[in-house]
């Protein structure tokens, strides 16, 4: 009896939840953006292309972009794990090197593809399945052009807490691990109920 009477009054009490999840102001690059970059919701990934979660998780990400079309953007951050993942941190690179030639997301989806060999000889070999200039490709490649930049995300990785990958800050909202569809779809469809004129709490650089 007592307990139905809780559950009545409960019932009729008008409460709402004010809380708001802790938000992580991340950076993210508009050369490594996929989807519409005026979406109100991004969600930066930090990755590392050998990580066997990372690859999981990439069905969940397009799956994403395809049913929030205009509403959700991607944004990528390398994050080799480069003591236990020996090929990761040139494959990073490599896939800036391709970025310069204007075909990042096609590498780094080349890169996630179970298949993929990631090795120096693999990663060349994939700059010509892409139709890649590959002397060009090589050069940057061997050079380690790109070496600082992919450090630069790995320390921004770290000043936000991450130390292992996949990881995820919707609109700054953090997201642990290869989470299935849902976990993410909670937090969207919260920020586009809440905040959908709202720009994501990232920045662009």
């Amino acid at each position: 009896m007592r307990d139905d009477y809780v559950d009545y009054l409960r019932g009729q009490a008008d409460i709402a939840v004010m809380f708001q999840p802790p938000r992580v102001g991340v950076d993210y690059d508009r050369n490594r953006l996929r989807g519409d970059a005026k979406a109100p919701v991004t969600i930066v990934k930090f990755a590392d292309y050998q990580c066997p979660y990372c690859e999981k998780v990439e069905a969940s990400i397009r799956e994403l972009l395809e049913k929030y079309p205009g509403k959700v953007n991607v944004a990528f951050r390398d994050f080799p794990l480069t003591s236990i993942h020996p090929y990761a941190q040139k494959a990073s690179e490599a896939a800036r090197c391709a970025g310069k030639q204007g075909k990042f997301w096609e590498y780094h989806d080349a890169l996630f593809d179970p298949q993929a060999k990631l090795d120096e000889p693999g990663l060349k070999a994939q700059s010509h399945t892409l139709g890649l200039d590959e002397k060009a490709f090589s050069s940057c490649l061997e050079s380690g052009e790109f070496a600082k930049e992919v450090a630069r995300d790995q320390e921004d990785g770290k000043s936000a807490g991450i130390s292992s990958t996949p990881r995820f800050f919707i609109n700054g909202i953090f997201l642990n691990g290869a989470q299935p569809v849902a976990e993410f779809e909670k937090i969207i469809d919260s920020e586009l109920r809440s905040a959908t004129n709202q720009p994501a709490s990232g920045s662009s650089r």
